[in-house]
């Protein structure tokens, strides 16, 4: 009797090969790459790449129409993260300073010498007044927003927000530091 070449259950035998095979190659790849990864450099820490803002501030002051204001005095637990001198879309100049706080939350300085309302409304959307507050014996209004809060004062033809996640607390002592 002639099985035309087959022999019998060979299907299901190679079926079963198959997908053995395919489960020895996965697992081989994912111990190479294991490996790889074990020989490969990692960077330390908490991943916030920290940025030098005093070359910037100072080019800034010297450009600004304004009295620009950058800090003096923080702790080194305060570290800089983004740093930004431009002109806006109406000509207006605008100086940004963001920081992680030593809580490790988020705060910046904000100042333009852009319409004040305007200027709270971009760098704290949906913002609410939430009082006052006294600060290196100035006045400073508290806002509430999503998901930003800020302290804000309008002075000498800029608007300067104090602006983060940041509690209420450290955005004051932001504010204070500010020269």
């Amino acid at each position: 009797m002639v099985h035309h070449g087959r022999v019998a259950g060979s299907s299901s035998t190679r079926g079963r090969q198959t997908v053995r095979d395919m489960i020895l190659s996965m697992l081989a790849v994912g111990v190479v790459v294991y490996v790889g990864y074990l020989f490969l450099p990692h960077e330390a820490g908490d991943g916030v790449r920290v940025v030098d803002y005093r070359v910037a501030l100072s080019s800034a002051k010297r450009a600004a129409p304004y009295p620009l204001l950058g800090p003096q005095g923080l702790s080194g637990q305060w570290r800089a993260t983004s740093v930004e001198y431009r002109k806006d879309g109406e000509g207006n100049a605008v100086w940004h300073l963001g920081f992680v706080t030593p809580s490790g939350m988020y705060a910046a300085v904000e100042q333009s010498n852009g319409d004040h309302d305007a200027v709270l409304a971009g760098v704290v959307p949906k913002s609410r007044p939430d009082g006052s507050a006294a600060v290196a014996g100035q006045d400073w209004q508290r806002y509430q927003g999503t998901p930003y809060r800020a302290l804000a004062q309008q002075a000498a033809g800029a608007t300067t927000v104090v602006t983060g996640s940041a509690s209420y607390e450290e955005l004051a002592e932001l504010a204070g530091a500010l020269k």
